[in-house]
């Protein structure tokens, strides 16, 4: 039997922290991605971004009350942090050995993996690139007051299409599959066709909400702002965005 004093913590509480991690995947983190994706995607409902405004006014709500930066940091950023860095320990404790098996569950273990880190990355660059923590950095050009329009022009540049697009899909992919593995480890489904089954719903999952993500980046790229007044509003500074 192993002496436990000479293992490290991970190998100490390696069943409680994978446990930890497959739950914030789903709880907070995978909630979070729908909700923010489907608040993104009210930019859709009309042309002068009313309906995304509103839907930007009613979460900022907690703002006037000083529990925006609490709930963000405690019940957001500190769940993605412990679940990307645990999973690039996970990654580099593990063994991704697809090309010699290339089965389908091999495939989906290495996607897995390979998306959690494209996600972790993008969501990183995300948090500098458009919310206020950013804004030391030379990011964080959001303008809750002119949210359509600051988003929409901190978009308008080619190259954020392939980031985006490849940020979205990467977190997509991870959470869906990562509900299925969820399903698995807390012993919800069991069986080779409960999880079959259950598989195909969590696929159709990823890709509804793959769509409102998607439809939601090109809301923006295709979002034509109003005039601005004479103060310039928040389309001078998102038109410096990074």
């Amino acid at each position: 039997m192993a002496d436990s004093s000479n293992q490290g913590f991970f190998q100490r509480n390696h069943f409680l922290l994978r446990r930890l991690h497959s739950l914030t995947g789903v709880v907070p983190v995978g909630v979070f991605l729908c909700v923010h994706l489907t608040v993104n995607a009210t930019i859709l409902a009309d042309d002068d971004g009313t309906g995304f405004q509103t839907a930007v006014d009613g979460l900022h709500l907690l703002g006037d009350l000083g529990l925006l930066p609490i709930v963000e940091i405690v019940g957001i950023f500190l769940p993605i942090l412990f679940h990307g860095v645990l999973g690039v320990q996970i990654w580099l404790s593990g063994r991704i050995n697809v090309t010699a098996h290339p089965y389908g569950g091999n495939i989906r273990y290495t996607l897995q993996r390979i998306t959690g880190l494209v996600a972790f990355a993008f969501i990183l660059y995300h948090v500098w690139h458009l919310h206020w923590l950013g804004k030391p950095f030379g990011g964080g050009v959001f303008v809750d007051e002119d949210a359509a329009v600051s988003t929409a022009a901190a978009l308008q540049a080619w190259y954020y299409v392939p980031i985006y697009v490849i940020g979205i899909a990467a977190a997509v992919y991870h959470l869906a599959n990562g509900i299925w593995t969820f399903l698995i480890t807390w012993g919800i489904t069991v069986g080779p066709q409960a999880q079959r089954r259950v598989g195909w719903v969590c696929a159709a999952f990823g890709v509804l909400v793959g769509l409102v993500g998607l439809g939601a980046l090109r809301g923006f790229r295709t979002f034509e702002p109003p005039v601005a007044d004479d103060s310039g509003s928040a389309v001078a500074v998102a038109e410096q965005a990074p």
